[in-house]
């Protein structure tokens, strides 16, 4: 029998998303090189939303989300990690559709 195909479907007010990859160093505002392995206080992350439940209201596939990854559950489905949490567990979206925001731009 050949491998079926089974199509994964979010219930209820859960959000399915992939952590964007984070380029190792960064850059601060001043120029400062920062290496990887600084210590930094508990960072916010960016992911990409591929999948949400009947009772999500705020989030939509493809939006881009800011969440605590520390406190998600993982799951790996075909080789990839992502990341499965609550929708009260986003702290805000970025998307194009917003009627209103905060003034900064991704």
């Amino acid at each position: 029998m050949p491998d079926v195909k089974l199509e994964i479907q979010m219930l209820h007010d859960r959000v399915m998303v992939r952590i964007s990859p984070e380029d190792g160093e960064r850059r601060s505002s001043g120029g400062i090189v920062i290496p990887a392995t600084a210590q930094m206080a508990k960072r916010l992350a960016w992911g990409d939303v591929l999948g949400v439940g009947t009772n999500v209201r705020h989030v939509k596939v493809g939006d881009r989300v800011l969440f605590n990854p520390e406190d998600q559950f993982e799951v790996e489905v075909q080789g990839n990690t992502y990341l499965v949490m609550r929708e009260r567990d986003v702290h805000a979206t970025a998307t194009e559709r917003t009627d209103h925001g905060t003034g900064l731009y991704l």
